[in-house]
């Protein structure tokens, strides 16, 4: 009889390695046979799951392709058109894994982070196909984001390192997810270079809009850590880097509206609005606010917003206000229940504490004072009294306990 090594039955089967090694240890691959420290499988053994993933995928092949080259399937011109998320679901009826991913996405947007999990752990528990495990790996980091839950947010990484990779595309993509999960925390360490450069040539065209999003939130967080003295560019002080993003953020708008990729639209210009609001000019970051709560709202992606709240002050509560209170009251919510968790595992992933106690006045004048303006600029700037400037500080070193403006850029 001929056997193969547990790498060649992988490869074949399409799993990873790992789960391959598993289903040794529990006696669930006929024939299997430990020889030394390894195992070793016959070479006509089936997939054990084969019939059971044909039947969680409606009789469909588990290795049916994605509609698109991505696991990032929201992000692509799939959904093009505000309004239409159950549409374009329903599009992909005759892929059950798609829409079952795509669904998962929406909901996430919309901040229904129950379904999210419950999706999330479908695709890690039932083999799909590689595309399904890295989304399903995705959207479980996310969960933990929201959930505030470390442990589940490095599993949700695990698991995306263990999707079954067949090419070094599929490796690319892997470092793609992965870098997307540290974004959402603005963990930028351990980006790869060809992304740092903004190289997406080894990328798919389908997982561009992802990456560009990405690389989006990949300057903002540089231009911070510039800002508050986390980060040191040569010649490159307080918030000269943040004023420049926009120059490399706008092109990539406008690159996601000629491909009709609207959540990608959407996120490029929330950033944008974010690095604007930071940089002091206003009325820009109001544009494109304004031009994102447009294209959230027909389909109530109210997560997105959400997610994005903490970075944007009072901004976005002004702006929505102006449009749709309903929909503020939403955001307003599900913000609540977010804003510590998140700032529970960013400053976790970071190594870092992050104050999420603050009021948003606070937070926002004690963030001007780590960028190194002055009690009189940031009054100025938000139009308030000095006295309010002094008092915020003060407060915010009360609740932290920090002892000096420097300190303030370690908490916010």
């Amino acid at each position: 009889m001929n056997y193969i090594k547990v790498k060649d039955a992988a490869e074949r089967w399409g799993v990873s390695v790992r789960w391959v090694q598993t289903m040794c240890r529990r006696g669930e691959i006929q024939g299997a046979e430990r020889w030394g420290n390894t195992w070793m499988i016959p070479d006509s053994t089936a997939y054990p799951y084969a019939e059971q993933a044909k039947e969680d995928n409606g009789g469909v092949e588990r290795d049916m392709p994605m509609p698109r080259k991505s696991p990032f399937l929201d992000m692509t011109n799939l959904y093009s058109v505000p309004g239409t998320a159950e549409e374009c679901a329903e599009a992909l009826s005759d892929n059950p894994e798609a829409k079952a991913l795509f669904e998962a996405q929406i909901a996430y947007s919309r901040g229904d982070i129950d379904k999210v999990y419950e999706h999330a752990n479908y695709f890690l528990q039932k083999h799909s196909g590689f595309y399904a495990i890295v989304g399903g790996g995705m959207l479980l980091a996310l969960c933990a984001m929201w959930r505030g839950d470390i442990d589940m947010w490095q599993k949700a990484k695990r698991h995306i390192c263990e999707a079954p990779c067949k090419s070094d595309e599929d490796r690319d993509i892997i470092l793609l997810a992965l870098t997307s999960v540290d974004s959402a925390v603005y963990d930028v360490v351990n980006f790869p270079d060809w992304f740092k450069r903004g190289n997406f040539e080894i990328l798919h065209p389908d997982s561009h809009p992802a990456a560009k999003v990405f690389y989006a939130k990949y300057l903002y967080a540089s231009a911070y850590g510039v800002a508050a003295k986390h980060v040191t560019l040569e010649g490159i002080e307080g918030l000269s880097f943040m004023s420049m993003v926009p120059n490399s953020i706008e092109p990539l708008i406008t690159q996601a509206v000629v491909d009709k990729t609207l959540v990608a639209e959407i996120y490029l210009r929330i950033i944008c609005a974010i690095v604007y609001h930071n940089a002091g000019q206003k009325e820009l970051a109001i544009y494109h606010l304004d031009k994102a709560i447009a294209l959230a709202l027909p389909d109530k992606l109210y997560g997105l917003l959400a997610e994005h709240r903490r970075q944007l002050d009072y901004l976005l509560d002004e702006r929505l206000a102006l449009v749709d209170p309903e929909a503020l009251r939403h955001v307003k919510e599900l913000h609540l229940s977010f804003k510590a968790n998140w700032a529970k595992v960013s400053g976790i992933a970071r190594n870092r504490y992050l104050a999420a106690d603050l009021t948003t006045r606070e937070r926002e004048v004690s963030k001007l004072a780590a960028f190194g303006l002055s009690n009189q600029q940031i009054a100025d700037r938000l139009h308030i009294s000095l006295a309010t400037v002094k008092q915020a500080i003060r407060m915010t070193m009360f609740k932290t306990g920090v002892e000096n403006r420097a300190a303030l850029a370690t908490i916010i």
